[in-house]
């Protein structure tokens, strides 16, 4: 107690409050006799002693305040402080070496417990890269990066480069193991690093097709036995072995393999077996790989070994066996969530976000793409053995939609349904198709519209557009947006000539599904017909650039770019449609076309020859070749053309008279003269004919030439009377339409709309009549400028040709009765309207609009 000082009144409360430890008073160290006196010797480092009564670490020595007095300072609670000895004399501190002290350090230098007056360090000693370790080290570093760049590379599609990586590699991998064997440090050679190079070769060897080299790499790898489950690679081995189409020693592989994998690995198991049951069929030998399909689907069931089991048994003819597998096949589990856990359930936000982020993720996207799957090989499967698995294919189809229903796949019921009714078309009996899909029209909107639509195109195909229009409004008030109802609707309206509204509902179906090929195509014609070339041109274009490939595309363009007069490119693109189908002789013929109409006659004869070789029965061409040799002076190359045309079109005098004409110009009289009289017997009142064997007869000195002379007289006499009827009739209609139009106004409303009255012109009663397209994918359409047939085209033709030989000379010059070009000219514009179209084989010519009729895609064509 005699330590404790009690407070008394008079005592000052702040007595010693600005005192402190003199310890931190750096400036007094260098007269602190004690703290130097521990610095020069090794007085501070000896073992404390134990205090026997309360002082400082440096005894007596007195506390300096803050006003220069020195007061001895005890513990504020009267507690004894260590590091105080009992007579007074002060102990050395400890710890001077932890706090920077030195026994070295003399008297006057600076206090420095840091060592920040030496400056900064020294840098790092740097490695020795001459040894022998180091150059290993960094040799296994460059190998480790070429491997990596090497599968980076194989991963961009950079199969060359990863090839070359992967050698180079393994050059300084084969380096490496010689340097260890010089060092003599051979036990620490890196196999991991040996079998990923060699691995890693073999792989990009694979990659680049080079499969014999592939294969020594492997076999380097699988014979080294200090590479452990090496006998894996034995099913790299048989893959190879496949694509070699060496399949028995592919089977060979994959047991190795499979022998040397245990059971625990399963699932590598099941998928080296499903390859060995895949490598049976195409040994065609389905018994084996019906065995090893089989042990797959009671073991570990999937989607594509259920549907290779069903094309095994349907290959066998095993139809009870077929129904099983189906039903195997409808009832594996695909393991995925219902698509219910997308939808939002609650308001609350953090939920709906987490479900918003997770419903287009990688997983949603891989479940929907296996459920697709899945579905492709149900109703692939369900189509293949429903004509086999019962006596007629609408039963079997039955069975396997009561199947289907009570699956997890109700949905595809209504698409059997529907591919039922594809089978029916498919077999040419549309009554069947018809009413399995008017079944449809009480059922959801979907499959409605999709039956709808079907429904539509058949009638439009049956040219009954009544129907095909009711039905494309019910498909489209089904679903509006069916990019397929809408062009069945805008077909519907263009057959109508309604083009401005056809053109809004295709773009309307452009708008539902911009990568609809069949509208745009369609859109390109409706701005065609409107004479919006500009647009249809700019939508053709868009098309090319889909269909890179597409001769009616590029022939629309070709066509486009005439009536915009630029020819050059017009050849351009028919340059094209011949790259792509180069027999298509009217697409010959066209070009042929063009550049007669450039004036190129040599080029136009080697595409119009071209057009003949491919297609012989064309009138045009025939015309035009034998119009070049006329004007050639090759008459007798001419004739054999012309003959042709008399075979094509025996009722049409003018060929006829045209092979006359030929043998008279080279000289054969004889044969000219049979040849008019073979045409006086089948024409008895041709006048040309006639005219030509008065003088024939009269150069020739025969004694016909009264009695033809006579039969002339008389047919210009008939030829008279009936043009003077022919004007007669003309001059009195004329007159009846005079009188009538001071008639009643509801007279002439009537006497309108029944001359108006709408018709389909039939191209048989009415050769001018614009003919109405045929349904098909790429329809024909004709524009109403170019709508004549050939024979109409013929037979002007055929007028101006009997007026160039009414116009010959007398009978003093039979040889001579028209000069070349007068000839050519009743040949002027051989081409007609049907040469406007490309296609394929020796057809009729179609015309130059191609209209697209939809056909639902998978619903009504599926793949």
């Amino acid at each position: 107690m005699e330590n404790v000082h009690l407070a008394v009144e008079e005592d000052d409360l702040y007595l010693g409050y600005n005192d402190y430890n003199p310890t931190f008073d750096s400036e007094e160290l260098e007269n602190d006799v004690g703290f130097q006196q521990a610095v020069r010797t090794s007085h501070g480092r000896r073992p404390p002693m134990t205090a026997k009564f309360p002082g400082t670490a440096i005894g007596g020595r007195p506390l300096v305040s803050s006003f220069g007095s020195r007061v001895p300072m005890a513990s504020s609670m009267g507690r004894p402080m260590t590091g105080a000895v009992q007579d007074g004399s002060a102990r050395p501190m400890t710890a001077v070496r932890a706090a920077g002290y030195s026994s070295s350090l003399m008297r006057g230098s600076t206090f420095d417990p840091l060592g920040q007056s030496k400056g900064p360090a020294p840098p790092l000693e740097a490695k020795n890269e001459d040894t022998a370790e180091e150059k290993i080290k960094i040799l296994e570093k460059k190998v480790n990066d070429l491997i990596e760049e090497s599968c980076m590379a194989q991963s961009i599609g950079a199969l060359q480069l990863a090839l070359e990586k992967a050698k180079e590699a393994g050059r300084k991998e084969r380096a490496l193991i010689r340097q260890r064997e010089a060092s003599g440090n051979t036990e620490h050679i890196n196999l991991d690093l040996t079998y990923s190079v060699l691995l890693n070769l073999a792989n990009q060897y694979a990659n680049n097709e080079m499969y014999p080299e592939a294969l020594n790499s492997y076999h380097v790898i699988v014979k080294n036995k200090m590479f452990t489950n090496a006998g894996r690679l034995k099913v790299n081995m048989a893959n190879i072995y496949f694509k070699q189409k060496n399949y028995p020693k592919a089977i060979k592989f994959y047991r190795m393999a499979l022998d040397q994998i245990s059971n625990t690995h399963k699932e590598l198991r099941i998928k080296i077996m499903q390859n060995i049951g895949v490598v049976f069929v195409r040994l065609g030998q389905y018994s084996d790989a019906i065995t090893s399909f089989e042990h797959i689907m009671a073991e570990s069931p999937n989607i594509k070994t259920g549907f290779n089991l069903i094309l095994c048994y349907y290959a066998i003819g095993d139809r009870e066996r077929m129904k099983k597998a189906f039903q195997k096949l409808i009832s594996v589990p695909l393991g995925i969530d219902d698509e219910d856990k997308y939808i939002p359930a609650s308001d609350d936000p953090s939920s709906n976000m987490v479900i918003e982020a997770i419903k287009n993720d990688k997983l949603h996207q891989m479940e929907r793409d296996l459920k697709v799957l899945a579905e492709k090989y149900i109703m692939t499967a369900a189509k293949l053995i429903a004509p086999a698995i019962e006596t007629s294919f609408a039963s079997g189809f039955d069975w396997c939609v009561d199947m289907v229903k009570c699956s997890q796949y109700v949905e595809l019921a209504n698409d059997l349904e529907i591919n039922k009714a594809i089978t029916y078309l498919r077999q040419k009996d549309f009554n069947q198709a018809v009413e399995t899909l008017k079944t449809f029209e009480k059922k959801d909107s979907r499959v409605k519209s999709a039956a709808a639509t079907n429904l539509s195109f058949l009638y439009f195909l049956e040219k009954d557009y009544d129907q095909a229009d009711r039905y494309a409004d019910l498909a489209m008030n089904a679903d509006r947006y069916n990019p397929a109802a809408l062009i069945n609707k805008g077909n519907t309206v263009f057959v109508k000539k309604d083009y401005e509204k056809a053109a809004e509902f295709y773009k309307e179906a452009l708008r539902n599904d911009s990568s609809c090929t069949e509208a745009l195509y369609n859109l390109g014609l409706s701005y065609k017909r409107m004479n919006r070339l500009e647009e249809g041109l700019d939508c053709f274009l868009k098309l090319h650039s889909i269909l890179r490939n597409s001769a009616e595309v590029m022939y629309q363009l070709a066509h486009l770019y005439e009536q915009l007069g630029d020819p050059q490119q017009a050849i351009e693109w028919l340059m094209q449609v011949i790259g792509v189908t180069p027999t298509d002789p009217h697409v010959l013929a066209k070009l042929g076309k063009l550049h007669d109409d450039e004036g190129d006659k040599s080029q136009a004869f080697q595409y119009y020859s071209e057009s003949f070789r491919y297609f012989p029965s064309n009138i045009d061409v025939i015309e035009w070749l034998g119009a070049y040799y006329i004007e050639t002076q090759f008459c007798e190359k001419a004739i054999q053309y012309f003959e042709r045309a008399t075979l094509i079109q025996p009722n049409f005098v003018k060929w006829q008279l045209i092979v006359a004409s030929c043998y008279r110009r080279s000289g054969n009289y004889q044969k000219a003269l049979e040849t008019y009289k073979e045409i006086h017997r089948r024409f008895p009142e041709n006048v040309e004919c006639l005219r030509f064997l008065v003088r024939l007869s009269t150069d020739m000195g025969l004694k016909e030439v009264q009695e033809y002379a006579t039969k002339l007289k008389k047919a210009e006499k008939m030829k008279e009377i009936r043009e003077q009827r022919v004007k007669s009739g003309r001059e009195n209609s004329a007159r009846g339409r005079r009188e009538g139009s001071t008639g009643s106004a509801g007279e002439s409303i009537i006497s309108t709309s029944v001359l108006t009255s709408p018709k389909r012109p039939d191209v048989t009663e009415n050769a001018k009549a614009e003919p109405q397209p045929e349904p098909k994918q790429f329809s024909p359409l004709l524009d109403s400028d170019s709508g004549r047939s050939g024979r109409s085209s013929s037979s002007s033709k055929g007028e101006r040709l009997s007026a160039k030989m009414r116009s010959l000379p007398g009978s003093n010059e039979p040889y001579e009765a028209s000069n070349p070009k007068e000839l050519d000219a009743s040949y002027v514009d051989p081409l007609g309207p049907q040469m406007d179209r490309p296609k394929t084989g020796a057809k009729k010519p179609a015309d130059d609009d191609d209209f697209a009729d939809e056909d639902l895609g998978d619903d009504l064509l599926p793949e």
